[in-house]
């Protein structure tokens, strides 16, 4: 951990970052390994809770605005906007669920990223922030790729 994040860096929401990636890797391993009776819940709260996460991402967007950006801004308007994507994609994705609903939130996480590293957010997030969002959202993204596969129709 010491390599990804030196020290001086905050350690609290570091820690509860990776730990929000417990249920991710549970239940994406779960939709393989857990007893056939618990496969199908297990990627319903996989999807579940990919829309809770993505829709979170979207209030630190909001937040950020509200606590950055002069309202009168072109940059306050652009992040509230922004921030309202992430929620508007995990409801489809949720309300599709199965396959197609994997595939448009693993997309909306790869999505959040890229607003994340746009030059116009970069001003507004310590790197700190921007190195754990990178580790974070590669983990959802290799669950998200463990769902699919598991959802893929085989023939």
């Amino acid at each position: 951990m010491r390599l990804l994040f030196p020290s001086g860096e905050p350690r609290l929401p570091i820690l509860l970052g990776l730990a929000g990636l417990i249920p991710f890797v549970v239940t994406a391993l779960g939709g393989w390994w857990a007893p056939v009776a618990w496969q199908v819940p297990a990627l319903a709260a996989f999807l579940a809770y990919g829309a809770v996460i993505l829709s979170f991402l979207g209030g630190i967007h909001w937040g950020l605005a509200m606590g950055r950006d002069a309202p009168s801004s072109p940059a306050f308007r652009r992040r509230l906007v922004a921030s309202m994507a992430p929620s508007l994609i995990a409801w489809p994705g949720l309300l599709w669920g199965g396959l197609p609903g994997a595939l448009v939130m693993m997309l909306g996480f790869l999505a959040v990223r890229g607003l994340e590293a746009s030059p116009a957010s970069v001003a507004g997030l310590p790197s700190w922030y921007r190195r754990l969002r990178n580790v974070l959202t590669a983990v959802v993204v290799v669950c998200h790729l463990l769902v699919i596969a598991r959802l893929w129709p085989v023939s």
